[in-house]
């Protein structure tokens, strides 16, 4: 089968994008491009706490609906990242995520809410993109475990316990000599894994890392990062990490940040070698895209050259089937094991 026709009739989710609040910093524009004065009065938290982008960022989002359409993609983790937040973390995830639901709604034949496997494979089979809730940065509970439960309610399926610095859970991969998962750390990790909600282990430290693993009775996933023998980042994974994750049926959704990739040269040959490197270390199944669209993710212009990662693999090589997993059926398998 050529690349195209492989990656049209493949299952092609993706773990990791920051689309919500670049929509919202643009003008409030809608993800089919909307855009007008008459949008404004969908301000809220985030356009008040975040303010707009000027005027020569006011260009499409990477993940608009023509490009997830162009890219074949068929669900992807819309994630809202509280770390910019001043002070008003869980309000800016509630305002985010009430925002990407009103796209939703607008659009009910392209795209619907996903809260569980079964959902993605529903809105295959209607022709929608499944849209997964994520908030990126448990600063977001600000210190309250029922936070979780009313982020899940709201629809919630994946967590990013930290960003890159310090937080009430643990420390980022930027802390020097930073420590584990705080008590409330491993409460959160508990909570989430009683309720159904995927543990993000990305921006974690190693030393977090660790504690994840050794607290969690579920799978987790670290939905955007790359490979630490291959670009020496503090936000990629060791091989011990990356053998680690595997072995507890763990997915690493390799991203497109520039940086992670490669420190002088990133360029989509690259992008292979991780994802080639992450097979032969982690396993074949414990691989996926998490491209960090709209957050950093510029390897690729926009979510409509996903196709140009299936050409790239395949021209390397890479097995049919195993192909099929690296696109999304490594995440639909960690989604049946965790959210349901």
């Amino acid at each position: 089968m050529n690349a195209a026709d492989l990656h049209r009739s493949s299952l092609v989710i993706d773990s990791h994008n920051d689309t919500t609040v670049a929509l919202i910093r643009r003008g409030n524009m809608g993800i089919a491009d909307e855009s007008g004065e008459d949008r404004h009065s969908r301000a809220g938290a985030v356009a008040y706490l975040r303010q707009y982008l000027p005027p020569q960022g006011q260009d499409t989002v990477q993940f608009s609906l023509a490009h997830l359409r162009e890219g074949a993609v068929d669900a992807a983790f819309f994630a809202v990242d509280t770390t910019r937040a001043w002070g008003n973390h869980l309000v800016y995830a509630i305002d985010a995520i009430g925002y990407l639901k009103q796209e939703i709604a607008a659009h009910p034949d392209e795209l619907t809410l996903a809260r569980t496997a079964a959902d993605i494979e529903a809105a295959r089979a209607a022709g929608k993109v499944a849209v997964l809730l994520a908030v990126e940065n448990t600063a977001a509970l600000q210190h309250s475990l029922y936070a979780v439960d009313a982020l899940y309610e709201l629809g919630v399926r994946t967590m990013t316990l930290t960003h890159s610095a310090r937080t009430e859970v643990g420390d980022g991969c930027e802390v020097e000599s930073g420590g584990g998962l705080t008590g409330f750390g491993r409460d959160v990790v508990r909570r989430m894994n009683q309720l159904g909600m995927l543990v993000d282990v990305s921006h974690l430290n190693e030393r977090g890392f660790w504690d994840v693993l050794g607290h969690t009775s579920e799978p987790v996933i670290a939905s955007h990062s790359c490979c630490h023998a291959l670009c020496d980042h503090p936000r990629n994974l060791t091989d011990e990490q990356l053998r680690a994750l595997g072995s507890a049926a763990g997915v690493v959704g390799i991203t497109f940040v520039p940086s992670f990739v490669d420190s002088t040269r990133p360029t989509l040959d690259r992008l292979i070698d991780h994802i080639l490197h992450a097979i032969d270390v982690a396993g074949a199944g414990a691989v996926g895209l998490g491209s960090d669209f709209d957050g950093g993710g510029d390897l690729l212009a926009h979510g409509g050259e996903m196709p140009r990662i299936t050409e790239a693999l395949l021209g390397r090589g890479v097995d049919e089937d195993v192909l099929c997993g690296i696109l999304g059926a490594n995440h639909l398998r960690l989604l049946r094991a965790t959210i349901g």
